[in-house]
């Protein structure tokens, strides 16, 4: 028998492909917001702001769970995102837990380790974040485990950075240079490990989640690639499946660093702070603790997860489907800025 299923920010990158996910399981599914999707599928749209109280009491009641993906990106501003990540989140767990909702998924990220010293870093590294954003997405997940206190299930997922078709961000811009022939610049030598982690076996993992046994559910847990290498192989794929034989250059990464932080200073760059140290320093998280409790095993690495976000792209921008973004959600294009200038020296 099917669940009743709630995702916020189900138009979002990760909420649609949820949506559709569910829908197709036979569930019956209600998403919710600020945009109204174009997907199609047999399923409820509510449009509007998780912050708004009466609308969120409305859409989880009856509902056995809810999926939390709405968000606020990065480039927001400041207090817009705590606004969003940290007053939502406190509204969707008033409303699950008014109207009694089974369980309750919590879409957090790695980003609140901030730029961990351990690696791999595992679910016991504490919560240090750097930024507006990754302040936001910790306290967001004290609003969750004082929830499970109170005897609520709260899984919290915490995923790497998560590509799939549909992605956009700053991977149109890796996409954009490559199909036009361009060489594309990393900092220094690029020989960094960036983990990241494949749309489809997030899907998966939150679909794992959902069923696992409430007491092995209600926990905390990293998800990401179990297979990565550099960021200089990852993009390099990228530029060979472009077929231009152009090569990833590597630019002096101080400098570099230098004139990035002051582009985003002047919104001259939509690069921000935290995205430019950690491509600077190896990155990767422990998925041990997802593979012993909840059983679950991630199938794409890095460049899977990469070359099957360009070929979607690819085809995209054939059929005359991409446009340009407002840059306010992961499935926009980023507005390149000065960096699109650059293009003529690669």
């Amino acid at each position: 028998m099917g669940l009743t299923i709630v995702v916020t920010g189900g138009a979002g990158m990760l909420g649609s492909h949820l949506v559709q996910r569910f829908v197709a399981d036979g569930h019956a599914v209600r998403s919710l917001d600020l945009r109204a999707t174009t997907d199609t599928g047999d399923f409820q749209q509510f449009v509007g702001d998780i912050r708004d109280p009466d609308l969120l009491s409305k859409v989880v009641n009856g509902a056995d769970a809810v999926v939390h993906c709405a968000a606020a990106l990065p480039s927001y501003p400041a207090e817009e995102i705590r606004s969003v990540i940290v007053g939502g989140t406190e509204n969707v767990v008033r409303a699950s837990r008014r109207r009694e909702v089974e369980r309750l998924v919590h879409i957090s990220s790695t980003a609140v380790y901030g730029l961990p010293k351990v690696l791999p870093t595992t679910e016991r590294y504490p919560r240090e974040p750097v930024d507006p954003y990754s302040r936001a997405k910790a306290e967001a997940e004290e609003v969750c485990e004082a929830a499970r206190a109170t005897g609520m299930c709260v899984p919290m997922l915490r995923p790497k950075t998560f590509v799939g078709p549909g992605r956009m961000g700053l991977f149109s811009m890796l996409f954009e240079w490559a199909e036009e022939g361009h060489h594309f610049p990393v900092l220094g030598k690029g020989d960094v490990r960036i983990q990241m982690f494949a749309m489809d076996d997030l899907v998966d993992a939150v679909d794992t989640t959902l069923h696992a046994n409430p007491d092995i559910a209600n926990d905390t847990y990293n998800l990401a690639a179990a297979e990565f290498g550099t960021i200089r192989d990852d993009f390099q794929a990228v530029l060979d499946a472009a077929g231009h034989g152009k090569r990833v250059v590597s630019v002096p990464a101080r400098p570099a660093l230098s004139v990035l932080s002051l582009l985003e200073r002047t919104k001259l760059s939509p690069v921000y702070g935290r995205l430019l140290h950690k491509l600077m320093a190896d990155s990767y998280v422990s998925i041990d603790k997802a593979r012993e409790r909840l059983g679950f095993n991630p199938r794409l690495s890095n460049q899977d997860a990469i070359l099957k976000t360009f070929q979607w792209w690819r085809e995209e921008r054939a059929a005359g489907n991409l446009r340009g973004g407002s840059g306010r959600t992961s499935r926009d294009p980023w507005r390149q800025g000065v960096l699109g200038l650059a293009k003529a020296f690669f």
